[in-house]
């Protein structure tokens, strides 16, 4: 994939397209249709988010 991102501008346009990703992938479930296997993907995408949001913390606490 990608490599690693240590730019402060870099990493929130990278959280800023995953979070914009969550929400065109809400938009396109039905409600009335909706299963566990997309909850439990919205909510994978969601902590995968967490996960990078804590990474690029920490990278800015080493500078």
């Amino acid at each position: 994939m990608g490599g690693a991102i240590h730019n402060k501008k870099d990493q929130m346009n990278y959280l800023n397209n995953r979070v914009t990703m969550v929400l065109n992938v809400l938009d396109a479930i039905d409600p009335e249709d909706a299963g566990v296997e997309d909850i439990d993907r919205i909510i994978d995408m969601l902590d995968d988010i967490e996960f990078k949001c804590k990474q690029f913390r920490h990278s800015l606490t080493e500078e």
